[in-house]
């Protein structure tokens, strides 16, 4: 329950630099405001984090193996979604929700 509560607050703080754009079986996607090329997004997934490019799926960090396949499948199913969630993050723009894994 603690480390829930730290979780949160942690991502109430970090909503406001990097917002979150999904979320599904514990994994949090997440896309920082005027990030550096080339594009991508953040994904925490309990005491792991790593970056995934969007174009080529290259994961910078280290993730489970079951949820990594998960990352992958959803950027598969969105990633022209995700390429237009990052053009609207360098412009400042509100992002939009995208769909979680089924």
């Amino acid at each position: 329950m603690q480390n829930e509560k730290a979780l949160y607050l942690q991502l109430c703080f970090i909503n406001e630099i990097m917002p979150q754009i999904s979320t599904f079986y514990g994994l949090i996607i997440l896309m920082n405001f005027k990030d550096h090329a080339p594009p991508h997004f953040h994904v925490w997934y309990g005491e792991y984090k790593i970056t995934v490019t969007i174009s080529d799926g290259i994961v910078t960090g280290i993730m489970p193996q079951r949820a990594l396949k998960m990352v992958f499948e959803w950027l598969e199913l969105h990633r022209d979604e995700l390429i237009n969630e990052w053009d609207k993050a360098q412009k400042g723009e509100k992002l939009t929700q995208i769909t979680p894994l089924p």
